[in-house]
């Protein structure tokens, strides 16, 4: 076997944080210990590697809660550089856990890769009596190195997940995430990667088209989240229109309703061209209604992936004015 690399990057998050004490879980600071000294202090590494080289670089130092469209634009580009050098086996990326969905989505659209590109946390910071991001960056590692593994994935607690179906699902359980109905697409047991199915990267030629001409964040549209609910008006639209927003989710409840209020100020929104999506604000299944409502739907995705795909479209529309949801 030729000797390759593992790139990771690292962006900071609870995986890279500290604390004052060893029983605090909660009051830590993120983003406080640079990925060389997080890589450099896991026992097993060097084991886990396979006799492969690891790379390490810092794309940003900060609690995932703060996640930014420069930051994504940096890690973006750092991944297609790495992918490019045939030497490259795999991609690590350490990540806070509270955002770590929609980088996922992020990458897997804006990039497409058919080499891995494996997003891993932790929920406990580095200082913890029993940090849990050791084991997790060492699963990441092993499915780096798997020859099935492919696209944008997320590793934690032994489970593996694809970037589309992957959300944190508990505010602070070790094991945080779920891939709802899909389920995890594999696990990782004692170094050895057992596939459920094989993940899949889904392309689309639209977003895949923006990776060289990601702007700086300034250059983003304004794209909000807006929530459908008892006794809810449709006064916060409103505004946000008048505050020229580009663009709106609307978290929908059950199969695609809205309150009517809500509506009516979204049909406001969409006459004055503002491009409103619609998602169900329902944690598992997807919305039947489709196209065929009032609004468009990304197929499946929950409202916080929906804006990530939303960002993606309206960019691309300044290069392609006639494309669409």
């Amino acid at each position: 076997m030729s000797k390759q690399k593992i790139v990771v990057f690292g962006t900071g998050g609870t995986i890279a944080g500290k604390a004052a004490s060893m029983s605090d879980n909660v009051g830590y600071k993120a983003g406080e210990v640079a990925i060389g000294e997080l890589l450099a202090n896991i026992p097993g590494m060097q084991a886990a590697l396979q006799g492969h080289e690891l790379a390490a670089q810092q794309v940003a130092q900060i609690d995932s809660k703060d996640m930014g469209f420069d930051v994504w634009r940096a890690l973006a580009m750092g991944c297609r550089d790495a992918m490019a050098d045939p030497e490259v086996r795999g991609i690590v990326v350490t990540h806070g856990t509270d955002t770590l969905e929609e980088t996922a989505w992020f990458l897997q659209c804006i990039l497409s890769p058919e080499k891995p590109v494996v997003l891993t946390s932790a929920m406990r910071p580095a200082t913890a009596l029993s940090p849990d991001g050791p084991q997790n960056l060492l699963d990441a590692v092993a499915v780096a190195l798997e020859p099935d593994a492919r696209g944008v994935l997320a590793v934690a607690a032994g489970a593996v997940h694809e970037a589309r179906w992957v959300h944190k699902a508990f505010p602070y359980r070790v094991d945080a995430f779920s891939s709802g109905e899909a389920g995890p697409c594999g696990w990782v047991e004692e170094g050895q990667v057992r596939w459920v199915r094989r993940p899949s990267t889904q392309a689309n030629s639209i977003h895949t088209a923006l990776l060289n001409d990601l702007p700086a964040a300034q250059g983003w549209p304004w794209v909000e989240v807006v929530l459908s609910a008892a006794g809810v008006s449709g006064r916060a639209v409103d505004a946000l229109v008048d505050a020229q927003v580009k663009g709106l989710v609307v978290a929908s409840t059950g199969n695609g309703s809205l309150h009517h209020e809500l509506k009516d100020a979204l049909l406001r929104a969409s006459e004055r061209g503002v491009r409103v999506v619609k998602a169900t604000r329902c944690g598992q299944g997807q919305s039947l209604v489709g196209d065929l409502g009032d609004f468009p739907s990304y197929a499946g995705l929950s409202p916080i992936k929906a804006r990530v795909a939303l960002l993606l479209d309206l960019l691309a529309e300044r290069e392609t004015p006639n494309g669409g949801v």
